[in-house]
Formats: structure tokens, C-alpha cells, sequence
């Protein structure tokens, strides 16, 4: 018997969804775990105008249910230990459980922040080492480690860039040159911070276009802003020659390091003219990413950049380490402390896990994934660009689809009754219906062999019964939302 695709979706539709009541739904009046006999006679402290004339609801629940409730939820969560996670730009990759042993030590996990230096040594000798580690890298002359995500590491990075200026007496430097192809934080800092973004076009083959920016860059450019790897996966191969023109125009060179993942051991950008650039400590790094942090964006600088970083500094005395405020022309501090330290360790730990060898091997792995899948899939979704990719492809839903009416969201939602995270959508914002796919280098061959067929199957899917995706996803807590009435209206309480 043939299953019509209509059949498929019927039945897909009435599969069992998870569990969505909430606690207090569930509650049952009298019911609890376990009761102690109170045989204290407290008295109240809480000011009569504030006392509570009525007992707080709260859920009334065994330990049983308790368990199940949250054993539930935690089994609806999305997340890189359990599913494939190919966020591209975002560098999703899976995150050493040894890293969070270190993270754990009670050395580093109960030192107070107020601590002494003279109790602190092993925390600064940390802080001190790894920023060495990264400028050895990225081929920096110093880092900072203060900045707690990568846009607050831009955010410091232009910082030290108008402190530079500043000192220089030249307060003329006021716009900031982005290309299209640029993260979308690049121009966004730069608005914040006062300067006036120049948007530039990326060629043909997706890269800047030397001939361009030589006709924006004048007496007033401070920074040139770059994304290497470019948001279209797209390595910069005239990087050398842009920076040699920027620093002929008096301007200095800021690399968006984000997708360091495809470079390291193998690129030091300090060595290609970069004299700015911040690393996600959150992404490169393997530290957790997921649920918006908390991050770390190291800023690495030139020598003529160093006075101007964020104090306190790490310095090293003979054989022991002190934090330095005295730097007068410092920008101050960006964060508290010395950032998120404990970010800050889990990177550490995956630096010494390992060798400069091993290093490039991430990024050459890496690359090797983003185009195998790329391979795989373009013959179905079109690339953007016909060159190899780096870290991540960046493909487009074919005509068969588009014509049919559907788009690329139709693709991402039914993807994630495959089991799958769907790919970043609609970014970069220059290529229309955009999928962004990155694998990373942790991914095996089998995990991106399923993504790839499922991806392929969603193609004849939606070649043959279009309804199908825009219905999807079935499997799901919730079907398809309407977004728009969701962001304008959150219902955000019981």
C-alpha cells in the first residue's frame, strides 16, 4: 500500500506532543513529598502592612511528579549535548566536560572576587598565561580578557580605537568603514559609540572589494571593520593589501574574530596587518554558547594599542603575579573584575588539552566539514558563492520550492521534526532566503550524513506536497507560532 504525502501529514499531525502543563496545573490539593513537624515557634518579622493575609498558591505536588515535571522539561531542551547544532556564525560546537572541571576547581570556583593578589596567584597566573597563549595566536602584542561577549568586545575595541585617536589630536577620525558582509554588530558598535558607519559592497566573489574601499577611505576614516571569515564563510584573500591601504590612509585595521574557529594555528591575523580584533572565547574556544551566555570577547591589540586597554591588568613580578590599575591612559574598566573568569578557565583548559598541531587541525577539520555538507547539498540548495567555504556555506532554497510558495523558514521548521536544530536563516542579510551551515569540527561524518539526507528528503518533501512544510513542525512542544503576534504580544504569564 502506497502512503500518500497527504497520509504522512495526518499522521504526523496527531502524534503525541510532550507534556506542556505547567505545575500549578498539575497540582493536587494536599498532595507533597515530604512533611516535617514544625516544634519551633518562630516569631514574625514581617511588618504587619507586609505580611500576607493569604498562603501563596504554589503547586501542590509529589516527588514523583516533581521529578517527572522537570525531567520533562529538561528532555524538551535544545541543546548541543543532545542534537546536531549547526547555527552558522555562531560556532555551536560541543563543549569538553574536562573544561568544566577545571571551571570547577575550588581554586579557581571559591576565590573571592575582593581576594588579595597575594591569594589570588593561581587565578592571575591563569589570566596571565592565557592572554599570552592568544597573543602567540592571533599574533597580537596583548590581550584583554575583560569584555564578556564579542559585541562587548567590538564595543571595547572602538573604544581603544578613539582613545588612539584621541591621544593623536586627531578627534577628525569619525566614520568607521563595514563591509556588507560584516557581522551585524560591526556597524551597530560603531553607531553606539558615535562614529558614522560606511556601508561598502561586496564583489562578485562575496570578498571587498579593494577598488571600493579605496574611494571611502579618507582623512576621516578611524577603522576599517572587517569579518574574517566573512559572514559568507569567505576568507578575505586581499586582507594584506586592505590593511596596507587603510594604514597608508592613516587608519587602523579591526578584525571581528568571531569565526576564529576556521583559522586557528593556521592564520595569525597580526601578522596580516589586523591591529584590533576580539576572539569569542564562547565559540573558538568551546566554552558553553547556548541561552545567551555568559560569553567572554578578549580584545587583542598592536603595541601602540596596549596603553589604552582596560585596567586592572595582569603583570608578572619575578615569580609572582599583581594586578596593575596605574595605566593613564587606560579606557577604564568594561567589566567587572576581570571578566567572566570562569568562562575564562574553560578556554584555558581547552588551550592546554591542546597542541599547536591539534590547533590547526580544528580549523582544518572544520573547514572540511562546512564543505562537505556544502557538497553535499548544493546541487539541492544553491550556494551563494561557487568557491570552497570556510567555517560555514551559505545556501538558498531552490526555484522548485520558492515557486511552490514556500521559503526558507518552511525548511528550518520541518527540519526539527527530523531531530534537528535548523541552521541560522535569513543571514547574512545580502543573500535572499539565506541558510547559514556550520557544521564545526566536532560534528562526525554520520551526524552530518543525517543532516544532509534529511535536508535532501525536506527538498522532495516539499517538491510534493508543499502543505506538508508549511505546516511542520509536528513533533515539536508547540506547533508553528505567528511570530509576529508572539513578538507583539508575548503572553509571558499563567
Amino acid at each position: 500500500m502506497t502512503i500518500t504525502a497527504k497520509q504522512k501529514r495526518d499522521c504526523a499531525s496527531k502524534v503525541e506532543k510532550p507534556e506542556m502543563r505547567l505545575s500549578i496545573e498539575k497540582s493536587s490539593p494536599g498532595r507533597r513529598a515530604i512533611a516535617f513537624k514544625n516544634s519551633i515557634n518562630a516569631e514574625a518579622t514581617v511588618p504587619q502592612g507586609l505580611a500576607r493575609r493569604t498562603p501563596p498558591r504554589l503547586p501542590e505536588l509529589s516527588e514523583l511528579d516533581v521529578v517527572r515535571h522537570y525531567t520533562g522539561l529538561s528532555r524538551n531542551a535544545f541543546s548541543v549535548d543532545t542534537n546536531f547544532y549547526p547555527l552558522g556564525s555562531c560556532t555551536m560546537k560541543y563543549n569538553p566536560k574536562i573544561n568544566e572541571e577545571a571551571a570547577a576547581l575550588e581554586g579557581f570556583s571559591g576565590l573571592h572576587p575582593l581576594a588579595h593578589d597575594s591569594a589570588a596567584q593561581g587565578t592571575l597566573e591563569m589570566l596571565y598565561d592565557l592572554e599570552k597563549r592568544l597573543c602567540a595566536l592571533c599574533g597580537m602584542d596583548a590581550f584583554t580578557l575583560q569584555p564578556a561577549a564579542g559585541a562587548h568586545g567590538e564595543f571595547t575595541g572602538l573604544l581603544i580605537a578613539r582613545a588612539y585617536f584621541d591621544r593623536l589630536g586627531m578627534k577628525d577620525r569619525t566614520e568607521i568603514i563595514c563591509p556588507d558582509s560584516a557581522h551585524g554588530t560591526n556597524p551597530a558598535t560603531a553607531a553606539m559609540l558615535g562614529f558614522s558607519p560606511v556601508n561598502i559592497k561586496s564583489g562578485a566573489d562575496g570578498r571587498v572589494d579593494p577598488a571600493d574601499l579605496k574611494a571611502h577611505l579618507s582623512g576621516r576614516t578611524a577603522v576599517v571593520m572587517l569579518t574574517i571569515p566573512n559572514t559568507l564563510g569567505i576568507f578575505e584573500s586581499r586582507i594584506e593589501e586592505i590593511a596596507e591601504m587603510a594604514h597608508k590612509a592613516g587608519a587602523l585595521v579591526y578584525m571581528d574574530g568571531a569565526n576564529m574557529n576556521a583559522l586557528i594555528g593556521i592564520v595569525r591575523p597580526g601578522d596580516l596587518g589586523v591591529d584590533i580584533m576580539h576572539i569569542n572565547a564562547h565559540k573558538t574556544f568551546s566554552t558553553p554558547h547556548g541561552g545567551g551566555g555568559p560569553g567572554a570577547g578578549g580584545i587583542g591589540v598592536k603595541k601602540a594599542l596596549e596603553d589604552f586597554l582596560p585596567v586592572p591588568r595582569v603583570v608578572k613580578e619575578g615569580k609572582a603575579y599583581r594586578t596593575d590599575n596605574d595605566r593613564p591612559f587606560s579606557i577604564g574598566k568594561v567589566k567587572a573584575f576581570f571578566g567572566n573568569t570562569g568562562v575564562l578557565v574553560r578556554a584555558y583548559a581547552y588551550l592546554l588539552t591542546h597542541s599547536r598541531k591539534e590547533l590547526c587541525g580544528i580549523a582544518e577539520n572544520a573547514i572540511l566539514n562546512a564543505n562537505y555538507l556544502k557538497s553535499r547539498l548544493q546541487d539541492a540548495y544553491p550556494a551563494r558563492s561557487g568557491e570552497y567555504c570556510m567555517h560555514e556555506c551559505v545556501l538558498t532554497p531552490p526555484a522548485e520550492l520558492t515557486e511552490k510558495g514556500l521559503k526558507t523558514l518552511d525548511v528550518a521548521k520541518r527540519l526539527l521534526d527530523y531531530g534537528f536544530h535548523a541552521p541560522t536563516i535569513y543571514f547574512p542579510l545580502i543573500v535572499h532566503e539565506a541558510i547559514m551551515i556550520e557544521p564545526t569540527e566536532t560534528e562526525s561524518r554520520e551526524t552530518m550524513d543525517a543532516f544532509a539526507d534529511a535536508m535532501l528528503k525536506i527538498n522532495e518533501e516539499g517538491k510534493a506536497d508543499p502543505q506538508l512544510l508549511k505546516d511542520a513542525p509536528f513533533n515539536t512542544p508547540v506547533k508553528r507560532l505567528d511570530e509576529v503576534t508572539a513578538a507583539r504580544q508575548p503572553n509571558l504569564r499563567w
